[in-house]
């Protein structure tokens, strides 16, 4: 039996297509023409000698035996870039001052520097964690490197990673009163969930009222639990003794999970932060 060397280049061209949606998206991404991005595509096919894409419409999609490849494919690239950081890791030094919004503090944050640091033990961290708006207005001022934020996908230090459904959360024991205004638990502004919520019911003709406002995240689900009004949210970070709900509210459509990088960001250690960062949220919004 004659054993073929695969492309780790090849690999990780199909792990993104798959992740960011397309070969287009992909070719965005990687500085190439879709053209290209497909004939790679094809050459890997040929490589394995298998089929790996099947048309529908306009779009490619894995067969079974592709979606067994792009899970060995992640294994494969996960073996090969954790050696190339266990051999460069004590290479790297100096800071990277990160932000994250408070949406990720109890999910992301800890796995995320957990795995950098245990990478690279001399880069210092500076961590801020506030509103999306907030630390997207740190990073232009430049006091930030790089921002995991919801939303702000308009500005041009975005990167999408995903979009994720916008919900109205509550407690299982909420009960709405009729011909009341709905009550709302809401975040101080700046807050694009909040405003897409209030949006949203304004266009519904949907009367509310404020029930309770919080300049954290933890006073805003605490008020939610003891069932003090809705909350519009993802599910990132969701407690367990809350849920999502319907009652005939307004769609609120999607939320862009965002990763934003400080113009003419070339540091070393800041861009391995945010590989790091952008491969840990793809794998944790995988699990949602």
């Amino acid at each position: 039996m004659t054993l073929n060397n695969v492309s780790l280049d090849s690999l990780r061209t199909l792990v993104i297509a798959h992740d960011v949606g397309g070969f287009g998206r992909a070719s965005e991404r990687l500085g190439r023409t879709p053209s290209a991005i497909s004939l790679q595509m094809k050459r890997l096919q040929d490589e394995i000698g298998v089929q790996l894409f099947r048309k529908q419409g306009r779009k490619m999609l894995l067969t079974e035996q592709g979606e067994i490849a792009l899970r060995y494919a992640r294994r494969v690239l996960e073996l090969n870039d954790e050696m190339i950081d266990v051999l460069r890791g004590s290479s790297l030094s100096g800071a990277v001052r990160i932000g994250f919004a408070q949406d990720f503090t109890g999910n992301v944050l800890p796995s995320v520097i957990g795995r950098f640091s245990s990478l690279y033990p001399l880069v210092k961290l500076e961590i801020t964690v506030d509103r999306g708006q907030v630390l997207i207005q740190a990073l232009d001022s430049g006091d930030l490197d790089l921002a995991l934020t919801l939303g702000g996908s308009e500005f041009k230090t975005a990167q999408v990673l995903s979009d994720l459904p916008l919900h109205w959360i509550a407690s299982p024991n909420f009960k709405q009163r009729a011909n009341q205004p709905l009550p709302l638990a809401l975040f101080n502004p700046p807050c694009g969930c909040q405003t897409r919520g209030l949006d949203s019911l304004q266009d519904a003709g949907r009367s509310w009222r404020v029930a309770m406002t919080s300049p954290s995240l933890p006073g805003l689900w605490a008020a939610v639990s003891a069932g003090l009004g809705v909350t519009a949210r993802t599910v990132i970070g969701i407690p367990e003794d809350v849920h999502t709900i319907d009652l005939g509210l307004p769609p609120l459509g999607d939320m862009a999970v965002v990763l934003h990088r400080r113009r003419k960001l070339r540091t070393p250690n800041a861009m391995r932060f945010a590989e790091v960062t952008e491969e840990f949220v793809n794998s944790y919004l995988r699990s949602l």
